[in-house]
């Protein structure tokens, strides 16, 4: 029996089987705990499939994915009952109103907007039954240097700590193209400041691409990642490729992920296009499914 027994062949030989059982039985339980691939979800702004939420869920849930992403602010009776009619489960919520109304804004008046807008997020999390929210924590630009939207954000986040642990949910920062913490060291040194339980990394596999390889990022960040965005990055096409035609190195990253023993969600987040009818989301899980894999 060969002893490098990797995660594609778990997934083949999953089930009852006797070979199933008698390979992994050859392994340790902390190995087989690792093999454990991550729940598919898909971020709610990203399906392209046509039609009411409801529909939306249940063309993902025919798909093959567990969960979804929905974004905050949405109806809350109307993604509720979503969820309860398809068995989805939230994965988590991604703030809606991070990006106009950053918490590094200059002006007082916005960051309190800002705060408004990812308390409403928590709730909404709250109400879903999601574990976290996705935050981008502030934007580098001409009204914020480097160090202003470290300050700034920081203050603002501790702000939103008090209610993150009233509703039981957790705060997940995540690495986008705003021209801050574009290294992993950064990250770590963000998280330290505001020194929380309650905020962890919501890491995005593609964005990340831009900066450094996401296997490089992952075992830095550790624990700490909570959730996992899933998307491909291509040097020359960006964001517009399928998963496999890009950059993204996936037996290197999923290696990485299980060697902090990450089990949690990975959320799709590839263009709508992919996601537009039942054949191409359906491609879109099974791509997910040879990533996580691999």
């Amino acid at each position: 029996m060969q002893s490098n027994f990797n995660r594609r062949d778990f997934l083949k030989v999953g089930g009852g089987s006797a070979l199933a059982v008698g390979s992994v039985g050859m392994l340790s339980a902390d190995e087989s705990k690792k093999r454990k691939p991550p729940r598919k979800a898909m971020m709610s702004a990203t399906i392209g499939y046509k039609g009411s939420v409801l529909e939306k869920f249940k063309a993902l849930k025919e798909a093959g994915f567990e969960g979804v992403e929905p974004m905050s602010h949405m109806n809350q009776e109307e993604v509720v009952k979503a969820l309860e009619e398809t068995g989805l489960k939230a994965a988590s919520v991604c703030c809606s109103t991070h990006w106009t109304k950053p918490l590094s804004h200059p002006d007082p008046k916005v960051r309190a907007q800002s705060r408004e807008g990812v308390q409403r997020a928590l709730s909404d999390a709250k109400r879903y039954g999601a574990t976290s929210v996705l935050l981008v924590p502030g934007i580098v630009n001409k009204d914020a240097t480097y160090d202003e939207c470290f300050k700034r954000s920081v203050g603002e986040i501790r702000q939103l700590l008090p209610y993150a642990k009233e509703v039981g949910v957790k705060l997940a920062i995540e690495n986008v193209w705003n021209d801050f913490i574009t290294k992993p060291e950064q990250a770590t040194a963000f998280l330290d400041e505001i020194n929380s339980d309650m905020v962890g990394w919501h890491f995005d596999i593609g964005n990340v691409i831009r900066y450094g390889a996401p296997e490089d990022w992952i075992p830095v960040l550790g624990k700490r990642i909570l959730k996992l965005h899933i998307k491909e990055y291509g040097k020359v096409k960006g964001f517009n490729v399928k998963l496999f035609e890009g950059d993204n190195k996936w037996p290197a990253i999923m290696k990485a992920l299980d060697a902090i023993g990450y089990e949690g969600w990975g959320i799709s987040e590839q263009p709508g296009d992919q996601s537009k009818d039942a054949a191409s989301m359906k491609d879109l899980a099974n791509r997910m499914d040879k990533a996580f894999a691999s």
